[in-house]
């Protein structure tokens, strides 16, 4: 289930993940004569680790020189051996965590190990010491070794915030042998019945080892426990999400029913309706947490992409703007999605700006195509080829878009030959690119050059023997010319066996088959590739097949259905004047 990270009570202690060596901790320098305390600022002073009488020999200034510019340059084994010696030298807590934590970094378990139980010694009440030995302990599968520092911890925290059992929690997943990580999650947690953590950590270790019976049950003591607690209802819905979608949709109704107010149970349910295409009841999810709490970037955003997706434009535009206005890592996203909301509504000058305001980045190219496509919307052909033209690509995959985007315009002006040269010109500067062999082949035929058609796909299957589409290509115009009709149909099998589900491909597959004279397995696919894609070319066809079947009516309510929507569809029209007149 797509839900937010786990919150900062599951914090693991991530003590091998580090992205620098730690900074240096000063070595205890000669005692400087003070005043004595006095009595209430003996009392106010924390309590801390004892400090060894150490003077700073020049040894010592070495070693630790040598640790820190070996650590520098990049040898950490250096590094971490001359702080275990240091620390051991000195008995400094201080060196000895700093030698824990270097050699952690470096990878380093047996000397980590060595370090952090000086450590411990040195620091009896120091928790993250304890920390740091359980985790090395727990990761070399020391389990029987990591038990009484485990103990401690969670002894530490007692019945409060149970904190010790929340790192527990973390430090189990990383088990490699799962039974035995449950088996020790549940002898620690029997002394704490009524500790709602205790629950949870033995539910993550049950199923991090597959027992998911005893998983929901501890989850649901858990949640018993303490009511409210949303991270236990984030892991129960996972669980049950595993089986049904549904079930982890019902289970959530009613812990929000019992708890509107909590955030992030509300947030998940609303990614969950997301990722099952219910976009109007993750649309609602979204403006309760809005309303609920002060609106963020990330809220507005999808709010307006929900919006967007139901067509809902004024919304999706309000929502996209005051994403904008409240600030977001991702701006020329939202710019973007503000183009195609305008773009949708036909306002192409605006959508034009949108796109123009995109700054440079990953979606600055794609933007640029866009401002271009909007000019060409509005019969401004020789403008837009011009913006593309200035355009000054940084690599040849972005200089095969550009040369694509203006053959799109073109196509779309039924520029063909035009269309066609450009893609040549561009096939000399850029030989052998799979796009660009593919588009020149959709218009050589375009222009009745079926040798250039045949040659570039022939090609194109040559350098990407797995291109479903070039395959489908050269057999749907194979059959659809009624040459070659076997090639034609072997051509087609194998895209349709590298892309079973392509609509257009099963659509293929039903008009070679028409050609050979087999209706019954024609209709059988283009049924298939309606239901899938109810496209108009594929209408065009299937209506063909069933007026050859006799089934004239139906032929004609297929058509018609089409038209509805696709009213100047060529194909669709030039087969009903086929028929009828």
């Amino acid at each position: 289930m797509t839900t937010k990270t786990r919150s900062a009570a599951l914090a693991v202690l991530l003590l091998s993940a580090c992205t620098a060596v730690p900074t240096r901790i000063p070595v205890a320098e000669p005692a400087k004569p003070a005043a004595a305390p006095t009595q209430e600022a003996a009392i106010a002073a924390p309590k801390g680790p004892v400090l060894p009488k150490q003077p700073l020999t020049r040894q010592i200034m070495y070693q630790f020189l040598l640790a820190e510019v070996a650590g520098q340059r990049g040898d950490l084994n250096l590094a971490t051996q001359a702080y275990v010696d240091l620390a051991k030298q000195t008995r400094d807590p201080r060196l000895a965590q700093r030698a824990t934590e270097v050699a952690i970094f470096a990878r380093l378990p047996a000397p980590a190990l060595e370090a952090a139980a000086l450590w411990q010694e040195l620091d009896p009440e120091a928790v993250q010491a304890q920390q740091s030995a359980a985790a090395l302990l727990v990761n070399s599968g020391r389990l029987d070794e990591a038990r009484p520092v485990l103990e401690k911890l969670i002894a530490t925290d007692g019945n409060s915030s149970g904190a010790g059992f929340m790192h527990l929690s973390g430090l189990m997943g990383r088990l490699s042998d799962k039974q035995a990580g449950l088996q020790l999650v549940q002898s620690l947690a029997a002394p704490y019945p009524d500790l709602p953590e205790a629950h949870f950590a033995i539910a993550q270790a049950a199923w991090n080892a597959e027992q998911r019976d005893t998983a929901l049950a501890e989850v649901r003591q858990a949640a018993r426990l303490r009511p409210d607690w949303e991270l236990a209802a984030l892991f129960q819905a996972q669980m049950l999400q595993a089986n049904s979608k549904a079930q982890a949709l019902d289970f959530m109704a009613g812990f929000l029913k019992d708890h509107p107010k909590s955030r992030e149970v509300r947030l998940a349910r609303a990614r969950l309706f997301a990722a099952d295409n219910k976009f109007a009841e993750a649309r609602e999810d979204f403006r309760r947490l809005m309303t609920d709490f002060p609106a963020t970037s990330d809220v507005t955003m999808a709010i307006g992409l929900l919006s967007l997706q139901l067509n809902d434009l004024d919304a999706a535009e309000a929502h996209l703007k005051k994403t904008l206005d409240l600030g977001v890592r991702d701006e020329s996203a939202v710019r973007v999605y503000l183009g195609q909301v305008n773009e949708e509504r036909k306002r192409y000058d605006e959508a034009a700006r949108w796109y123009a305001s995109v700054g440079q980045g990953e979606q600055y190219l794609p933007a640029q195509i866009k401002v271009a496509l909007m000019l060409a919307q509005q019969n401004r052909l020789d403008e837009a080829r011009k913006h593309l033209q200035a355009l000054e690509p940084e690599n040849n995959q972005q200089r095969v878009m550009v040369f694509q985007a203006e053959a799109q315009l073109l196509r779309d002006a039924k520029a063909y030959k035009e269309a066609f040269d450009l893609l040549t010109r561009a096939l000399e500067k850029l030989p052998n690119y799979p796009d660009l062999l593919y588009d020149r082949a959709m218009m050589a035929e375009k222009i009745d050059r079926m040798d250039v058609m045949e040659q570039d796909l022939r090609r194109l299957i040559q350098l990407k023997p797995d291109n479903a589409h070039a395959y489908n290509a050269l057999g749907y115009s194979l059959a659809d010319r009624s040459e070659r009709l076997n090639e034609a149909f072997d051509l087609i099998e194998k895209a349709l066996k590298l892309a079973p589900d392509e609509a257009f491909i099963m659509d293929s597959m039903g008009w070679v088959s028409y050609r050979m004279g087999n209706l019954p397995r024609a209709l059988e696919y283009l049924n298939r590739a309606y239901a899938t894609r109810p496209d108009p070319e594929i209408a065009a066809h299937l209506g063909e097949v069933l007026w050859a079947q006799g089934k004239r009516d139906e032929a004609q309510k297929a058509w018609q259905a089409a038209l509805k929507d696709n009213p100047q569809n060529e194909s669709l029209l030039g087969v009903i004047k086929k028929f009828k007149p």
